[in-house]
């Protein structure tokens, strides 16, 4: 009698990160930012459920918004969420661009004033 061997099961990431394309175009948003004053710090969270940048005004406080990465909701609302300091979700989407327009449109407004 043979020996069964059993079927590989795919395993889940042990952590979700950003790739490099994500990663640049959160940062350039995030350096431009910066240029204009509005913000001076950010913190990275890479966990099991998701990947997370944090900016912040200060670097005590909570942070301004989050750009929030959970792939376990890729087909269904959007793996990208854009989260505010009260933990509304402002924007949420199949891809990084349109969530980040919201910040993209703000930074417009800065540089005009």
């Amino acid at each position: 009698m043979g020996v069964v061997t059993p079927f590989p099961v795919p395993s889940r990431p042990s952590q979700i990160g950003f790739d490099r394309l994500e990663l640049n175009r959160i940062l350039d948003l995030y350096g431009r930012m910066v240029a204009a004053g509005h913000w001076r710090d950010y913190a990275i969270e890479l966990g099991r459920e998701a990947a997370i940048f944090a900016a912040f005004r200060r670097t005590a406080e909570r942070p301004e918004f989050r750009i929030e990465k959970h792939p376990a909701l890729r087909n269904r609302q959007g793996m990208w969420a854009l989260v505010s300091e009260a933990g509304q979700v402002v924007k949420r989407g199949h891809e990084l661009a349109p969530v980040l327009a919201p910040l993209e449109r703000r930074l417009m407004k800065l540089v005009e004033d």
